[in-house]
């Protein structure tokens, strides 16, 4: 059997490995998937009076909330990660003679699923509560596309959280600049009506664009900046977060 061939029914047999363990958990599951829809509806139904956005609050919130429910499943990736490296799992593959590259191939498609199944349960929600789009065939294609590589590079990163902690606890702890920064851009509120600082802060940081590259697509109306800059974080977070990932694992591996 070729390298390559092996290393794919490897990183199969890992994919299935985590996605078992995904479902036996099911914290893990409401803090990655019900949890998002739960914070939709409360700054949806409960909060979203209060906010002026020129428009329908559920129309204006939902790309944000997409991206948020991308970052609060990453706490489990870190923590699945660490724990494989702590507690001797990995020595034991090793002792199996299983592709070590399909340990972290494993970890990266189960988030990037585990995201976007998070990104369904929002998308499906919010039509349920009256979100309207005037986007194309082409430019949901586009948002799902963002949607997946966002995941990808996310993943990566999370990965590379994870495998430089020195504790599942630890690692955890890693992911949550990942989980505040949407709360920090234009995911709830125009990054223009913040305060001095804080405005400053939401226009330049890495989500404020890839939420607006989002909510252009999802408008119908996508911005050729907001998409090239969406585009251009997230290859650099895939890009830093697969080489950080690849040099720790080889070093602690």
């Amino acid at each position: 059997m070729s390298t390559v061939s092996t290393a794919l029914t490897d990183s199969a047999i890992m994919l299935r490995r985590n996605v078992k363990h995904n479902l036996r958990n099911p914290v893990t599951v409401f803090q990655a998937v019900l949890f998002p829809i739960v914070i939709m509806f409360m700054f949806v139904k409960v909060l979203g009076g209060g906010f002026s956005v020129g428009g329908d609050y559920i129309d204006y919130a939902t790309p944000g909330l997409l991206v948020m429910a991308i970052s609060y499943g990453l706490g489990a990736t870190a923590t699945a990660v660490n724990s494989d490296m702590t507690k001797g799992v990995i020595n034991r593959f090793k002792v199996m003679d299983v592709s070590r590259g399909s340990v972290l191939t494993g970890h990266v498609v189960i988030t990037t699923l585990r995201c976007l199944v998070a990104c369904a349960g929002i998308i499906a929600t919010a039509f349920a509560m009256g979100y309207d789009t005037d986007a194309g065939a082409s430019h949901w294609l586009g948002a799902i596309g963002l949607l997946v590589l966002l995941s990808f590079a996310a993943g990566w990163l999370t990965i590379a959280l994870g495998l430089a902690a020195k504790t599942a606890e630890s690692a955890g702890m890693g992911t949550v600049p990942l989980i505040m920064l949407p709360f920090l851009s234009s995911a709830f509120v125009p990054a223009d009506t913040m305060g001095v600082g804080v405005r400053q802060f939401a226009q330049y940081q890495p989500f404020t664009p890839i939420i607006e590259a989002l909510r252009g697509l999802l408008e119908g109306a996508p911005q050729t900046g907001d998409t090239l800059a969406a585009i251009a974080w997230c290859l650099g977070f895939a890009l830093v977060g697969y080489v950080w990932a690849v040099a720790t694992f080889k070093k602690r591996a």
